[in-house]
């Protein structure tokens, strides 16, 4: 059991975060900036440069065509893409100040592709209640950013939670509680 020093140094940080996190969101949120991203889809082929947030709102055909190349490229299904997560991935760019397109792994997955992924790669990181699954989280590369340098400043961006996959050559973002793996 934590001694009071380390309860208060705990919930001190764990606030800190959360303060963080919160004005991170706001800010996004509250930028009436136009909004454009970049993709290119590792497993379609297919590529998507989109305007989706012009004149302070979201644009409701460019979310479509967001949500069709996210899509479970596996079944096909078609999920809502979160539009934060299109301003976390647009911030992640503005950041790392890359001028290429997300190269996507892995956007919404369906209930089946997720437990058949599941089953069959045992112990490699697939959650059961996975944010791919509500279209919060999408696994990425930047061909113009390092993978360390993407993890670093998807981390310090502090919108959700980040996952580092080297291995894999990708990194997960989510518009999820801030965490890290």
């Amino acid at each position: 059991m934590p001694n009071p020093a380390q309860r208060r140094f705990f919930l001190t940080r764990l606030a800190t975060a959360a303060l963080a996190t919160a004005a991170g969101r706001a800010a996004a949120q509250t930028s009436t900036a136009d909004r454009t991203l970049s993709f290119a889809h590792l497993h379609t082929g297919e590529r998507l440069s989109v305007e989706y947030f012009q004149a302070g709102r979201y644009l409701p055909d460019a979310l479509a065509a967001v949500n069709h190349l996210l899509r479970d490229f596996r079944s096909g299904a078609v999920g809502t893409i979160d539009p934060t997560l299109l301003d976390l991935l647009h911030e992640l760019a503005t950041r790392t100040g890359s001028v290429r397109p997300f190269e996507i792994i892995s956007g919404y997955r369906s209930s089946d592709t997720n437990e058949m992924l599941r089953g069959r790669q045992a112990h490699s990181g697939v959650a059961q209640g996975s944010l791919h699954l509500s279209g919060r989280a999408v696994d990425i590369r930047l061909a113009d950013v390092p993978l360390v340098a993407l993890h670093g400043a998807a981390r310090g961006l502090a919108l959700g939670g980040v996952g580092f996959y080297p291995g894999s050559n990708f990194v997960h973002v989510d518009t999820g509680r801030v965490r890290h793996w």
